[in-house]
């Protein structure tokens, strides 16, 4: 029986997705949580093979849970599910620990077939998105502006794309504002934007919010 935990910040996904598992004879819902911090805390004491894990959770995202769960004794596969069809967030999952990358939109039955490969040890990526990572992810100069971001710039854009402050965003990943504020402007001007307004447009044409 394989054991998935399911973290997913809206409760009717969530709900729909522990159906679609209670579906298959050969998996079980071990847990679920509705952020990141609840996430790995679960983890501590709940043994499970699989986590599909939403990549846009409040407080601690996706993202950043998923070293934290690599770090683990006793990791999970990690199956990354998102709203986003983007090459760039898939590559960055995969690069970062994630066995899996996944859309909402997919088919259930692929999301099961997701499920048991990275559980057997094996890789998984959504059908639609593995051809575009070749072509968009290996060619530099095709590559978006948001690719040349750090890991953590790449947080603090991602909020600051869904309206948080900065000093919103410093609580949330236990820095300082200042720091933060050094991030923005770095971010800033990787991207080439002016102001927040801009950042924004482009986080919404890239499908990254």
């Amino acid at each position: 029986m394989i054991r998935v935990l399911v973290a997913e910040d809206h409760t009717i996904v969530r709900e729909g997705i522990k159906q679609l598992i209670a579906l298959a004879k050969d998996l079980v819902v071990a847990g679920e949580a509705g952020n990141g911090e609840q996430l790995l805390e679960i983890l501590r004491v709940t043994p499970c093979d699989v986590v599909l894990l939403d990549i846009s959770m409040p407080g601690v995202n996706g993202l950043e849970a998923i070293p934290r769960i690599r770090a683990l004794p006793h990791p999970p596969a990690i199956l990354v599910l998102s709203m986003h069809d983007e090459a760039q967030m898939a590559a960055r999952a995969l690069k970062v620990g994630a066995a899996g990358y996944a859309t909402k939109d997919s088919d259930p039955a692929l999301l099961l077939t997701a499920i048991r490969r990275v559980a057997a040890g094996g890789r998984y990526i959504d059908p639609a998105l593995a051809d575009r990572m070749v072509f968009e992810v290996g060619l530099t100069d095709a590559r978006p502006r948001h690719a040349l971001l750090s890991e953590r710039e790449f947080s603090v854009f991602e909020r600051l794309a869904r309206g948080a402050n900065v000093n919103d965003i410093a609580q949330q990943l236990a820095l300082s504002s200042k720091t933060i504020s050094t991030h923005k402007a770095r971010l800033m001007h990787k991207l080439n934007v002016a102001s927040l307004a801009d950042l924004v447009k482009y986080a919404m044409e890239h499908k990254l919010v």
